[in-house]
């Protein structure tokens, strides 16, 4: 079967913005050893184009003395000229503008910046739309505060709705107006994962990139009282390269063949932008690739930035390797990975050799003695059905006066990882286990996280186990927390307790339920089932009604061919009852180890915190809606949360609105974040935002998370199983900060494989059309949310028709939040950027959090 010729969509970058054009006879920018390049006037010295990093002493004095600001650099990947780093103060983030303020520094990376003087800052009017001035934040939105939701009315377009048909276009995804804050959309690297196909000699038809007029700096604006500023900075240092420094992209020939660097070097060109041109030497790139190039015009590559000198546009890098044609799954999946800095290796034998060499594994005889044996209890686990890694169990049992004990159970995994080995070092390293839509990269061998740790059904398992005397209505009037050995009697998916969660009264067949332990019926975990939901319905009120906010987020779930494993399907995945039951019940359990190990270890708790969202721009969304009408309480996360339930009907157009100023709520939303509570000095800073709670953390997914694995210790010390820790807690503190690293990236490469998926799909089944709904006008173009799938994209002017355009504008200029569009997707033009991961074969990341 053929197929055409698809690769992902690049366009030329020319001179990036701040860099003063260094073009030589061979058509491209300085490189090393360009001799050809030497300004005259410099006496034969190159012209430096970055300034020279500041010393270590100078940069820690000037932190101390608060003449200089750090923060973690994020690069607009629209605008791939302008970067940010927050305000220390919470205020609008520091602006830098172009490659040389960057200096050489890359998105994620821990930078310190310089103020620049103040006739240097950029210059912001009212009438423009306040997104181009912030950073473009990648997933911000906390798991804890954001799920999963499925509009309950159908969106079909209605007879009297007066939509627009518009067309998407080329590779917009670095063109001009692109906003700086869209933390639930895939905003970084799309280009990867536009599956375009291309004529031969078609250029990319973007919109050209033109200077954004908010950054001029004429003296009659500043003097204007109707502009405001924004500061502006320069890097000065890298405190801490965060980002892989890798890259994937395409090879290019250099223009002028008969210069002297054509037979030194390639052009590698990074599908992201945000990344520089980078130089590789040619005995790196395959051998008939001079003469052939047109071969590898499709082949997508591996490129590490090895070195990045003062006097360069470009960097110096090394080609790691060739991963295969542009716009397949797995060329493209291990690009992401790598770029992200994903392992996703084998595990060497150092760290196999830590497991349990007798298999099948059983129980030390000795391990029964020193746990609380529940073997006999009711005790099953509730997990998507394609799940393999199974951490958490429950439980629920009557008590005579009325009330019930339940417990959460969670897989021992400390058990298996002794702290100090090879298998603890690695498991630490990868900190999380990813998710892709097609697969799993574990952060444990598969031996202990599919099978030894996993709680399979009808096997003994060992636990860390949460049990708690509660009454119908939720109150907890005694908690328990020891090691067990549990024997699940049986694996629920979440439609299986859905079934049973809607069906409370009727027997339900054993043809349409699991395998279920003989020591157990069906009816008994039908009667547990119905408990838990009671006293999670409870809870849930009992949270919203203390001040917890919930940001529900539209996901995408894929369906996938057995035989190729291409997508043959997508819809929005719904989040029920049975999902709820259990978050309920693991959010209670990490809220009480929390508790128990801050109470224990204040000086080295490990937890999670979620800090208020960023007050210049929650101010900016209040005023926004203040002008709209909308009667929104920002005050607190719960008044937020009462706001969003309330405001609007339940008609489809007043849904589609909420869920347009639902993700606008999410932008000013920051990270939630692991910390050491020695590191912090004001408990109001342990604080949970979404959750309105004083302590938080995270206990009840070890076999995926490594944070879990030391709050587990933690607990464990705490409770006299071992040792107390001996880390300090700026030790501790390192260890949350890379897990925090790791666990964003993991989230970034989960929305990446989404929005690979989705392209592909787009491709195959060709034009996609749906209902979408107007989220902010630009200048020469505006942001919608397509509501079918969950996804945002920009619909840029130039391709839209006159007529059409003036009625998109007006209905658009009127308010953002009452019209809605028709977005039709031609062919493979474009990519509708998905927001959230959720994929074929794993847990949802909103169960516990």
């Amino acid at each position: 079967m053929s197929h055409p010729d698809y690769r992902l969509n690049l366009r030329s970058l020319g001179t990036p913005r701040g860099v003063s054009s260094l073009v030589g006879p061979h058509g491209v920018g300085a490189s090393p050893g360009d001799k050809k390049s030497k300004n005259k006037n410099t006496r034969g010295k190159k012209k430096s184009i970055f300034e020279t990093y500041m010393s270590k002493e100078d940069v820690s004095e000037g932190l101390k003395r608060g003449t200089l600001i750090q923060g973690v650099l994020r690069i607009n990947p629209k605008k791939f000229h302008e970067a940010f780093i927050p305000s220390p103060d919470g205020d609008r983030d520091i602006f830098i503008d172009g490659v040389v303020a960057r200096n050489r520094a890359l998105n994620g990376d821990l930078v310190v910046v310089k103020l620049l003087p103040e006739e240097q800052w950029k210059v912001i009017k009212p009438e423009s739309n306040d997104k181009e001035t912030e950073g473009a934040y990648e997933s911000d939105l906390p798991e804890e505060l954001c799920g999963s939701h499925l509009l309950q009315q159908s969106l079909k377009a209605c007879n009297d709705s007066p939509d627009v048909i518009i067309e998407a276009q080329f590779d917009d995804s670095d063109s001009e107006d692109g906003h700086g804050n869209t933390p639930n959309s895939l905003v970084d690297g799309v280009k990867k994962l536009s599956v375009c196909v291309h004529e031969k000699g078609e250029e990319g038809a973007g919109a050209p990139v033109t200077k954004d007029e908010n950054t001029l700096m004429s003296q009659d604006a500043r003097a204007s009282p109707e502009k405001s500023l924004q500061r502006s900075a320069k890097v000065v240092y890298i405190l801490e390269k965060k980002h892989s420094r890798a890259a994937t992209g395409f090879l290019k020939l250099l223009a002028d063949k008969n210069s002297e660097l054509f037979r030194k070097y390639a052009l590698f060109s990074p599908s992201d932008h945000r990344v520089p041109r980078i130089y590789v030497p040619l005995k790196d790139c395959p051998q008939d690739f001079v003469t052939r190039p047109k071969d590898y015009a499709n082949t997508l590559f591996i490129c590490r930035i090895v070195d990045w000198k003062e006097d360069s546009n470009f960097a110096l890098g090394q080609l790691a390797k060739s991963l295969g044609q542009a716009g397949e799954i797995e060329p493209e999946t291990e690009g992401i990975l790598t770029e992200y800095g994903v392992d996703f290796s084998d595990f060497p034998s150092e760290v196999l050799e830590c497991l349990p060499h007798g298999l099948p594994w059983t129980i030390p005889p000795e391990e029964f003695r020193k746990r609380r044996d529940l073997r006999k209890d009711c005790i099953f686990t509730i997990d998507p059905s394609t799940a393999r890694d199974l951490d958490d169990a429950l439980s629920c049992k009557s008590l005579a006066d009325g009330n019930f004990e339940v417990g959460v159970h969670i897989a021992d995994v400390s058990y298996f990882v002794p702290e100090g080995s090879s298998l603890d070092s690695v498991a630490a390293e990868r900190a999380t286990s990813v998710y892709l839509v097609q697969k799993v990269v574990p952060m444990l061998p598969r031996l202990l996280c599919e099978e030894l740790c996993s709680l399979n059904p009808m096997t003994d398992k060992l636990t860390f186990s949460v049990i708690w005397t509660l009454t119908p209505r939720g109150k907890i009037l005694s908690e328990w927390f020891g090691r067990t050995v549990i024997r699940s009697c049986t694996k629920l998916s979440y439609e299986h307790a859905q079934s049973m969660i809607e069906s409370p009264t009727r027997k339900i067949p054993e043809k349409e339920l699991p395998p279920i332990s003989p020591e157990h019926s069906g009816e008994e975990v039908h009667r547990a089932v119905l408990t838990l939901h009671g006293i999670a319905k409870e809870l849930r009120k009992q949270r919203f009604a203390d001040g917890a906010l919930r940001l529900d987020q539209l996901k995408l779930a894929f369906t996938l061919d057995r035989e190729t494993g291409l997508p043959q399907g997508c819809h929005i995945y719904e989040y029920r009852d049975s999902n709820k039951l259990v978050e309920e019940f693991m959010l209670l359990a990490n809220m009480a180890v929390a508790r128990e190990i801050h109470r224990a270890f204040p000086e080295r708790a490990l937890l999670r915190r979620h800090p208020p969202p960023q007050t210049k721009m929650l101010n900016d969304l209040m005023e926004f809606c203040e002008q709209l009408g909308l009667p929104m309480d920002f005050s607190s996360a719960g008044a937020l949360n009462k706001s969003l339930t309330e405001t609007f009907g339940d008609d489809k157009y007043s849904l589609a609105r909420k869920e347009v100023l639902t993700n606008m709520c999410s932008r000013p939303m920051q990270m939630a974040l692991y910390f050491c509570a020695g590191t912090l000095r004001d408990p109001a800073q342990f604080r949970h935002y979404a959750l309105n709670v004083p302590l938080y953390t995270h206990f009840t997914s070890p076999i995926r998370r490594f944070a879990d694995v030391m709050v587990h210790r933690l607990l464990a010390a705490a409770l006299g199983y071992r040792e107390p820790p001996d880390m300090e807690p700026n030790v501790l503190q390192k260890r949350a900060d890379h897990c925090n690293d790791r666990r964003m990236a993991s989230k970034r490469v989960q929305e990446l494989s989404t929005g690979l998926f989705f392209a592909i799909l787009v491709k195959e089944s060709g034009p996609l059309e749906s209902e979408a709904m107007v989220l902010g006008v630009l200048n020469q173009a505006f942001d919608v949310l397509v509501l079918r799938y969950g996804v945002q994209k920009r619909i840029y002017c130039n391709v839209v028709t006159i007529f059409s355009l003036v009625e998109v504008v007006l209905r658009a200029e009127a308010t953002a939040l009452k019209y809605s569009a028709v977005l039709k997707r031609p062919g493979t033009e474009g990519l509708l950027d998905p927001q959230e991961k959720q994929g074929c074969d794993h847990h949802s990341d909103q169960r516990e959090d």
